[in-house]
């Protein structure tokens, strides 16, 4: 489908329709779906914070000092059990040469629950700073020297450097709100937080072992195992016609059993197709047999039925 401006607006139309439905049929959800978009964003807009500052060597390929950032981020999301995997973000390792002294460092974020939990017990943290290492080692192909301490300060370089490395973008505000206007589309508003599993490794932090030479601690989640199996949902299509057999609209009725709310639908209707996806439930694509007229396509989702109505009027 085509990312044309004109398709932008089509698709920021449809939506601002599903959210008029959803303000008058139930305004309670409304307001709990504009609320969390708002955290979210907030979550998203948020930048990491320096906590911890290791100072090791890398005895291979090279040997140096090593400097490791650990930095919290609301952005990273938090585990919501023990079994569940823990998320970060490793950035690049980055060589600084100063006047007396030459260095690596190298900033790794976790979401803000994960590093007060370990602060709170010694052995946990160092627990996460040695599977941080081995992170690190597994990333980079280092070789490490697991034996640390924690310096005085929070951070080792500027906090600039340290947020372009992990952010991946420069901290002009011109270029964050472009990055957000390429990542915002009306597919992902519903995944506003962080959905890039290319960019936060899924690590498994387990609990009751401690760390040892042998073996790996450290099991790296791909997206495809992350992924639910999206099901394909029942629906119906009926092209409307007039007494002379002229095709007017496109009336298609789709059943989502399961769902209670039109926030949770991510629509997007172009001339020639319809995408329709529940997060984490279904997924449809549908060739449509005429050519619609996109802006004004209508959708409302019956609550009580469980069932989306769209309604597409034929180009004429």
């Amino acid at each position: 489908m085509e990312s044309s401006p004109k398709n932008l607006l089509t698709q920021v139309t449809q939506l601002w329709n599903l959210l008029d439905d959803l303000a008058e049929s139930d305004p309670k959800r409304y307001e709990k779906f504009i609320q969390q978009q708002l955290e979210e964003g907030e979550k998203y807009c948020a930048v990491p914070e320096p906590q911890i500052c290791l100072q090791t060597k890398i005895l291979k390929p090279e040997e140096k000092v090593l400097f490791i950032n650990l930095c919290q981020w609301t952005r990273i999301p938090a585990p919501q059990s023990k079994a569940e995997p823990v998320s970060l973000s490793v950035g690049h390792p980055e060589d600084v040469s100063e006047t007396s002294e030459s260095y690596t460092v190298i900033d790794v974020a976790y979401n803000p629950n994960v590093l007060k939990t370990a602060k709170e017990d010694e052995m946990e943290m160092d627990q996460l700073i040695q599977l941080t290492m081995k992170c690190i080692e597994d990333r980079y192909q280092f070789t490490l020297n697991h034996s640390y301490h924690i310096t005085k300060t929070k951070n080792k370089g500027s906090l600039q450097r340290m947020k372009k490395n992990l952010m991946g973008i420069q901290t002009d505000p011109t270029n964050l709100s472009e990055k957000m206007k390429k990542e915002l589309k009306l597919e992902q508003l519903r995944n506003y937080s962080v959905n890039n599993q290319d960019d936060i490794p899924q690590l498994l932090l387990p609990k009751d072992h401690i760390p040892s030479k042998q073996g790996c601690l450290i099991e790296e989640i791909s997206s495809s195992e992350l992924q639910a199996e999206l099901k394909t949902p029942n629906y119906k299509l009926t092209v409307v016609k007039d007494q002379n057999g002229r095709s007017l609209r496109i009336e298609m009725q789709v059943d989502l059993p399961g769902l209670s709310s039109v926030c949770d639908c991510d629509l997007s209707v172009s001339k020639d197709d319809l995408v329709l996806e529940v997060s984490e439930k279904y997924r449809l694509q549908v060739d449509l047999p005429e050519s619609i007229d996109t802006e004004t396509t209508i959708a409302k989702f019956i609550t009580e039925k469980a069932t989306l109505i769209i309604t597409m009027p034929v180009l004429q």
